[in-house]
């Protein structure tokens, strides 16, 4: 019973939303549940509609109607005989679940200490978990909350405390400006926290008291990162911060990198890593920061009406997330991080036939099990490189201005595409609808092609349709760079005369979302030359370049393999060696290479880290290369050498993380079994212990082991971070016929999985932990069979995606 276009344009028109008050009894979570009472007040047209209230039980309804009558048939309150044209209050009380999925009132018992956090973790449809609304974007409301919770706990929400019993744990919350209920928070738990005064607003970092160690060493760090980009955004955008408090909550269990709750935005809690935190992991990590942080403008002071402007949330606050922590809060080189992990996935989903348009037609979007499908490559990472392509084309003044203009106009409301390339296309003297609708409203990408004249003139030609601005970059023989400018591609080709005969490569800093197609001497170029390169970010474009060449089959996989090999262990960016590990260890050896290839990539992975780290490389460098010996190596004595020094031969050390990948490695060898890995989950006591281990008892090779495994994934409340960790270690790419068994029953269950899981769960199952290996022909045609019948489209979507990936 997913929302539908429809219907929620029915109920924006004849109902009007004006306030929630929301009263939670958090108190006695061991029985599994807990009390909601919601009041709501709101004006309808016409004397039927209805709110939406997930499982919940003991529910009962009181109004100051007397004529109201009420049906509720276990996800959708019926309300009628409502008066039209005057205010009406209705209370819902009721008993709602807790979820180990992440998707509602999520509930964890950390095992490390044994304290209990609850956390409300909502998207779309998922409010209606938590309490009963109108669960759809453009029916804004203002919130007042009250919580009643252990009085040990720390109760985090959308305002600011404004009344706080100690005694009794009850919280009172400042009444919110209008929102939707999709951001609606409250997190509750004993939350070590570190908190601050800035600009006349309460801050704060928080995080699970296991974790306080960790939030104390980087404090420092996320405070500045903070405060840095809230400076930035003060510059950026003329309408203020329009919130009355900043917290920041690292919660377990979230299915998301991030939410952009107002008042609260929650995190990942393996955003706050124990051990080792790299350079790269900070530098991601303040994208994420700077990501959420734009929403409060895109997505929560003016928020889409329906689904299909998911990227006027998404793809603003990608674009700005990257663009803020570099310029905001110093993080250099985060376009290394776009062009080098996301953009690289946008241009995959864009040959998909699930790709869509960044901006659909509301009509596409019908429902909202199919909009949540769109939280994808497209709206993020593809809708981000449009619109760096769009101030490239546009400049940096005028499009502050027209964003401006568009955020004012729509304070606290509700806006379309249509508005904001109004308010875009009256900042500048340039056609921006023209441009929009070659960009955002038309799927694909286009190709840009390097030729030769007769006097070895490079030319520039553009295979598709839309405008193009970028920069170009020509090259000596020795890889240095003999000249650069910025170039207009349009219908008519581009010459070159100025660099007969060098190597030249368009896009070369990533400002258009295109492929390359170089010529001979480029192609030459990059399998002899690449790690000759000395720019980062040109360097990213080639690799990512690689990249996309091995997936269209452009370049077989072996010689893929020799550009890894020749050019990884000299790598100099570690955030560029964890994406060439991430690429080639993931879809390249999952999905691109066949069978008999799977051996040759990862030995080829394996031969050039420790080649790399043979050179003693920067601290950073050396750490990812570690890593993919640790992910790739068949050396076990090498691996127990490690494990027992706590580091490496070449001095690197075992972070808890990289600790138990190497003993999870030692299992897929064989060379570690279920006793030695409860006694290292027993000495490391943590979360992350305990799903080190299920993986690793996952990966050991044998067919009681992957049973094992799949038996704790099909258990009716297995938790969505347990479920990742087992599926991580019950696929090994190297044993595909012990694996078997496990791909038919993992495609033979997983849609009855998904029907009663959910939307989050269903991303988990059919993304993360969809088989890790290569499927042989007749496994890519029972996946096809599967989907023929009837798959929950979350998941339908997910499994689509791979059987185009398989090709």
């Amino acid at each position: 019973m997913s929302l539908t276009l429809a219907e929620a344009r029915h109920r924006t028109e004849t109902v009007e939303v004006d306030a929630y008050r929301i009263d939670l009894d958090l108190t006695g979570w061991e029985r599994g549940r807990f009390a909601c009472t919601t009041t709501v007040r709101f004006t309808a047209t016409q004397p039927r509609t209805f709110l939406e209230l997930t499982a919940a039980e003991d529910v009962s309804l009181e109004s100051d109607v007397d004529a109201l009558t009420w049906e509720y048939d276990g996800r959708r309150l019926m309300l009628e005989g409502l008066p039209t044209g005057r205010p009406v209050e209705v209370v819902v009380a009721a008993q709602v679940p807790y979820v180990t999925d992440g998707d509602g009132m999520h509930l964890m018992t950390d095992p490390e200490d044994g304290e209990t956090y609850v956390s409300a973790y909502l998207s779309l449809d998922v409010a209606q978990r938590v309490f009963a609304c109108f669960d759809q974007p453009d029916l804004k409301a203002t919130f007042s909350v009250s919580v009643t919770a252990d009085p040990r706990w720390t109760v985090l929400g959308n305002g600011r405390v404004v009344e706080h019993d100690e005694r009794a744990g009850r919280w009172v919350f400042a009444t919110t400006p209008r929102l939707c209920p999709s951001l609606f928070v409250v997190c509750a738990g004993p939350w070590h926290s570190v908190t601050w005064e800035y600009a006349g607003l309460p801050f704060g970092w928080h995080a699970r008291a296991s974790l306080a160690a960790e939030l104390d060493r980087d404090a420092a760090e996320l405070k500045q990162t903070t405060t840095d980009c809230f400076d930035h955004y003060a510059t950026l955008f003329e309408e203020p911060y329009p919130f009355d408090s900043y917290d920041q909550l690292f919660g377990p269990g979230h299915n998301w990198g991030a939410m952009e709750t107002p008042g609260c935005v929650t995190y990942r809690d393996e955003l706050l890593p124990r051990g080792r935190v790299t350079d790269d992991h900070r530098a991601r990590r303040a994208a994420v920061i700077a990501h959420e942080m734009a929403h409060m403008w895109f997505g929560n002071l003016v928020t889409m009406r329906w689904w299909e402007d998911t990227w006027l949330n998404e793809s603003f606050a990608d674009y700005m997330g990257y663009r803020v922590a570099e310029a905001g809060a110093g993080f250099a080189g985060t376009l290394v991080l776009h062009e080098a992990t996301r953009k690289p996935g946008a241009h995959v989903a864009d040959e998909r036939r699930s790709t869509h348009p960044v901006a659909p037609a509301p009509e596409d979007v019908p429902d909202v099990d199919s909009a949540f499908s769109n939280f994808d490559a497209i709206s993020y990472s593809k809708g981000n490189s449009c619109l760096r392509q769009l101030v490239t084309w546009l400049g940096d003044e005028d499009f502050l201005a027209g964003v401006n203009a568009h955020l004012g106009r729509h304070a606290f409301g509700n806006a379309t595409l249509d508005d904001l390339v109004s308010a875009l296309d009256e900042a500048s003297p340039r056609d921006v609808r023209a441009w929009a609708d070659a960009w955002l409203r038309t799927p694909g990408f286009d190709t840009v092609a390097v030729s030769r004249d007769g006097d070895a003139v490079p030319v520039l030609h553009r295979e598709g349709t839309r405008p193009h601005r970028f920069t170009v970059t020509a090259f000596a023989a020795d890889g240095a760079i003999a000249g650069e400018r910025l170039v207009d591609l349009d219908d008519e080709p581009v010459p070159l005369p100025e660099w007969a005969g060098l190597v030249v490569v368009p896009n070369s800093r990533g400002e258009s979302f295109v492929r390359l197609r170089l010529d001979e001497h480029g192609e030459t170029f990059v399998r002899f030359h690449l790690g000759d390169v000395t720019d980062d970010l040109v360097r990213t474009v080639l690799w990512a370049h690689c990249f996309d060449e091995v997936r269209s089959g452009a370049m077989p996989v072996p010689a893929y393999v020799d550009v890894v090999r020749a050019h990884l262990a000299t790598e100099a960016s570690a955030t560029l060696v964890a994406a060439v590990l991430d690429r080639t260890l993931g879809s390249v050896r999952s999905r691109t290479a066949a069978p008999e290839q799977v051996g040759e990539v990862t030995s080829g992975v394996a031969g050039a880290c420790l080649a790399g780290l043979a050179l003693s490389p920067d601290p950073e460098v050396a750490f990812a290369l570690t890593r993919g010996v640790v992910a790739t190596t068949r050396d076990a004595d090498l691996l127990e050498r490690w494990v027992r020094d706590g580091r490496t031969d070449d001095g690197v050390g075992l972070d808890p993380s990289l600790h138990w990948s190497a003993l999870a490695r030692l299992a897929a060898l064989g060379a570690l079994d279920a006793e030695r890995i409860d006694a290292e989950r027993v000495a490391d006591g943590s979360f992350a212990g305990e799903l080190g281990a299920a993986r690793a008892l996952a990966a050991r090779p044998t067919s009681e082991a992957k049973a094992e495994a799949w038996a704790a994934m099909t258990e009716p409340d297995v938790s969505n971070r347990l479920f990742e960790s087992l599926a991580a270690g019950l696929w090994d790419a190297s044993r595909p016929d012990l694996c078997a068994p496990y791909v038919d029953a993992y495609l033979t269950q997983g849609p009855d999985i998904a029907r009663r899981r959910g939307q989050g769960f269903s991303l988990v199952l059919g993304r993360n932990a969809f088989p890790a290996l290569a499927l042989s022909p007749a496994q890519r045609s029972r996946l096809a069979e599967v989907l023929a019948g009837d798959v929950p489209t979350v998941l339908a979507r997910q499994w689509n995606d791979a059987l185009d990936d398989l090709g």
